[in-house]
């Protein structure tokens, strides 16, 4: 019987130890490892952050849902992996063997490398369902006493829908309050451009987010880096096409909420030959470490090279689409070592797909492959994709809940696309029925 260990329960994780579970079959044995006892649903969290979601509402117990499906659960967090000894090791200096394991940590969120980022210091974020809590107490407040608003990705950031999601609603908010004319918004983004995303953009991005965001005057900055933060001040610099400091900006705000650099976990940093200098998983095209054969990983906490060369460093997003690609590539492959006692042979497609709620409207994009060229770069806006995010996190979260190992994001994508296609989207009622 071999033992496979799955670290992190996220929307990586969660699926990953489903399908292992699934393939492998009763004669092994799959445990999760996971540092809270709750299932979150990220993608929700910019509704969070406006009260338009309760924490309740995005998360469910994991370890009830797990033993229905004959999969363990330890909450634990763990502070050491020893691939020598093929241990982990927690907080509460419990030990955990493994013959298999699989890293799905997601990130460790880089604050500080901008002084005075964060939500410990002058910056909120929306990137954990605490800092989204943490953030609605500073929107209240942005609601008793308007003023500028700062939004946006720092230097280093490789996951941008969330910002302009977060931007579009805070927008939808403001006015809805009837104060949006009191509170002057920028959207400050290491993107070269807006609509670039970290993929070099998708389909026409650029132009209707430009458009999106001039519709709703909120000005942008790009190409931008931060150089600190203090309160109330955001002091910026805007880079040329060469690198070089164009413009200086010192920004006021009395709400400010940007993603930051993301960067590996410490447990998995720290093991040598494992990761690169950001502590990102090296793994080869079967998502296994070249280091350590019985060592897998999938999600934001795999190391991906950017989509290009940009003035100022944007990292390569890794979308639901293409974890669950990932994730099912390691599935395979566990099988063929365990099970066929044959080398790994599956891939991930690393596909993408975005749903991006904007607060009245939304945008949805799908590239496939996510890294150019691509056979479909497909990008489209319009009601039907606000209703289309609310049924994704219903799906997602009913899927999670019944153990389900199905493609979701693909199945989705292709739903979505297949509306579309067939001129639905004009139709809001319609849509919002089928979806």
């Amino acid at each position: 019987m071999a033992k496979i260990v799955v670290i992190g329960a996220g929307t990586g994780g969660m699926p990953a130890a489903y399908e292992i579970k699934e393939i492998l079959g009763k004669d092994h044995q799959v445990l999760m490892v996971n540092e809270h006892d709750t299932f979150r649903f990220t993608p929700s969290n910019p509704w969070i952050a406006v009260g338009w979601r309760e924490p309740k509402a995005i998360t469910f117990q994991i370890e009830k849902h797990l033993a229905d499906k004959k999969i363990e659960f330890k909450c634990a967090r763990v502070t050491k992996i020893d691939p020598e000894k093929n241990q982990l090791i927690t907080a509460d200096e419990d030990i955990i063997d493994y013959d298999y394991l699989v890293i799905a940590t997601g990130p460790k969120l880089a604050f500080n490398t901008i002084p005075g980022a964060g939500p410990e210091h002058f910056t909120q974020s929306i990137c954990t369902l605490e800092h989204a809590v943490e953030c609605k107490v500073d929107v209240d407040k942005l609601l008793a006493n308007p003023g500028p608003v700062i939004v946006g990705a720092f230097q280093g950031a490789s996951c941008f829908g969330p910002a302009y999601e977060y931007v579009f609603i805070l927008d939808k908010v403001l006015r809805d309050a009837g104060i949006r004319s009191k509170v002057p918004i920028h959207f400050v983004t290491s993107e070269p451009y807006v609509g670039h995303l970290g993929l070099g953009g998708v389909g026409d991005s650029k132009s209707m987010l430009e458009s999106e965001l001039r519709q709703r005057d909120i000005k942008w900055i790009c190409n931008a880096t931060v150089d600190s933060v203090e309160e109330g001040v955001m002091h910026i610099s805007e880079l040329d096409r060469k690198g070089n400091v164009d413009f200086s900006h010192s920004l006021p705000f009395q709400h400010s909420m940007l993603i930051p650099p993301f960067a590996g976990i410490d447990a998995v940093a720290n093991v040598e030959g494992l990761c690169n200098p950001k502590g990102f998983v090296i793994t080869d095209e079967h998502q296994r470490s070249p280091t350590f054969s019985n060592i897998f990983a999938g999600g934001v906490c795999v190391a991906i090279p950017p989509a290009e060369i940009t003035p100022v460093p944007t990292g390569m997003p890794k979308t639901g689409y293409m974890i669950e690609s990932m994730m099912t590539a390691i599935a395979h492959n566990l099988h063929s070592i365990i099970i066929e006692n044959s080398p790994p042979k599956s891939k991930g497609t690393w596909n993408a797909i975005c749903i991006a709620d904007m607060g009245d409207t939304g945008a949805v994009f799908v590239a496939m492959p996510q890294i150019a060229p691509r056979n479909v770069s497909w990008f489209k806006k319009g009601k039907w994709a606000h209703f289309a995010k609310i049924g994704f996190e219903k799906y997602f979260l009913r899927k999670m809940k019944t153990g389900s190992s199905e493609p979701l994001y693909e199945k989705y994508a292709l739903k979505l696309m297949g509306i579309t296609r067939l001129e639905a989207e004009d139709d809001d009622n319609d849509i919002s029925k089928e979806l």
